[in-house]
């Protein structure tokens, strides 16, 4: 029988290898990404689309940006597909780091490290927990990731943490999607 200890040791040792896959992806084989993007998107959309959903579902793991993955797409996608895409990999990503953060107990080690901080965030969520998850999620500094895991420790209820979400990061990156894309056709690149 798995212990609930042996079973957070396997969920931690698989997420240290997804985030270090994506770390190593995105510092040191970026080019690859913009490659297999690039041919992607030339070999038919439907690829180019699966690949960069793929890419927005997981991304939430490694806490890299959403905004890198968006930019990087902007030039291949028109702006529709693209947005639909990036907001349901976002909200899929944002899923399940919502329920890994309270599978792994992560209030315990966010107390452990951030005890003050932790506590001034409770306290600013259990006042504001909506306004704070829009904040949070459209402002282009703070990783929304960490909002989610923070949403899973505290026990918001999953529906707010996902239209905080949704509205936050959905303003922040239809602002970068069809802005780029006005800029792409303003310079003639698209």
């Amino acid at each position: 029988m798995i212990t609930h200890r042996a079973l957070r040791r396997f969920l931690v040792c698989v997420w240290l290898l997804v985030v270090a896959g994506g770390i190593f992806l995105f510092f040191f084989r970026r080019d690859a990404l913009h490659n297999a993007l690039s041919d992607a998107t030339s070999a038919s959309f439907v690829a180019a689309a699966a690949l960069y959903f793929a890419f927005g579902c997981l991304r939430g793991f490694t806490l890299i940006p959403s905004t890198t993955l968006v930019l990087l797409a902007v030039p291949f996608f028109q702006p529709a597909p693209l947005f639909a895409l990036t907001l349901v990999g976002i909200l899929i990503s944002s899923t399940s780091i919502y329920f890994f953060a309270e599978a792994l107990h992560l209030d315990e080690v966010f107390a452990a490290l951030h005890g003050a901080r932790l506590q001034r965030l409770k306290r600013a969520m259990s006042r504001y927990e909506l306004p704070v998850i829009v904040a949070w999620s459209f402002f282009p500094l703070a990783p929304t990731d960490l909002i989610c895991y923070a949403c899973g420790v505290f026990g918001v209820r999953f529906w707010k943490c996902l239209v905080g979400v949704a509205v936050g990061e959905g303003a922040i990156c239809g602002i970068y999607i069809f802005l780029g894309d006005s800029l792409l056709r303003t310079m003639g690149w698209r």
